[in-house]
């Protein structure tokens, strides 16, 4: 396998597995970098960063927010808006290292060729915003915040895994045999907020028909596969805002088809 293949993929695990041990190492050692979780976290000591989703379900709750978690929220919201909303979800949520593995399994084994009897709108996600932030109000609790398994990952990591490797392996064993992708293409809530939030992003996935032979490894891959409706049809950047920016395609493109660039606002 060449390096030209994997580099995008090789770079992702690289840049999840640092995070997390950065997060580790703030806990354990107290090491300055990056102390917290993936909800809330001290960069340097100095600068706040704070999920924007876990912000707006504390504020359906009523309660009273600091003026560190509004401004670490900013920055998140800020950042995710420049270099594409779920490059969060490729690159950052450790939750993906299960998921693709998953998605890979189901290639190997052929799961995809099976005839699918469950199907999910991959609008789920936005409702599931919707849901978390009432539940939220209704509750006085985080919704989401509870039951997430990019949390239970995060925190399992630093603390160690309780009952809630449970969820993680029922991710695992859902989007290995029930849906493809289906808790990062269909679910995640936190994924929809960040679809959102890099809807009009700089940083996109172009594509060159006039390159293209329609081999389609690329489809083969993509976990949302729906953003490639140009492929053999016409050049354009990849503009739907579920892109992961994860570079899979631009990975196994042997045509130099597909390669990142800044997004092109005139396209359109």
């Amino acid at each position: 396998m060449k390096w030209s293949n994997v580099k995008y993929l090789i770079l992702r695990r690289i840049v999840q597995a640092a995070l997390l041990f950065l997060y580790f190492a703030g806990n354990y050692w107290g090491w300055k970098v990056l102390q917290g979780d993936l909800s809330t976290s001290m960069l340097l000591d100095k600068v706040p960063l704070s999920d924007p989703f876990a912000v707006l379900q504390i504020f359906a709750t009523g309660a009273t927010l600091g003026v560190n978690v509004l401004i670490g929220a900013a920055i998140i919201a800020l950042f995710y808006g420049i270099v594409g909303g779920r490059a969060f979800c490729s690159w950052v949520c450790p939750v993906n290292m299960v998921t693709d593995l998953a998605a890979w399994l189901r290639r190997k084994l052929w799961i995809d060729r099976i005839e699918r009897k469950v199907w999910i709108t991959r609008n789920a996600r936005y409702y599931m915003i919707v849901i978390a932030l009432i539940v939220s109000a209704l509750t006085g609790l985080a919704a989401f915040e509870v039951i997430s398994p990019i949390t239970i990952l995060n925190r399992g990591v630093i603390f160690g895994f309780g009952a809630g490797a449970g969820l993680l392996l029922a991710i695992f064993l859902f989007d290995l045999f029930v849906v493809k992708n289906g808790w990062c293409g269909h679910i995640c809530p936190l994924g929809g907020v960040h679809s959102i939030l890099g809807k009009y992003s700089l940083i996109r996935v172009t594509h060159t028909s006039e390159n293209c032979t329609l081999c389609m490894k690329c489809k083969e891959v993509c976990p949302e596969v729906q953003v490639l409706g140009m492929i053999g049809k016409r050049s354009e950047d990849v503009a739907k805002a579920e892109c992961t920016n994860c570079g899979r395609c631009v990975d196994v493109c042997d045509d130099d088809a597909l390669g990142f660039h800044i997004r092109n606002y005139l396209s359109k």
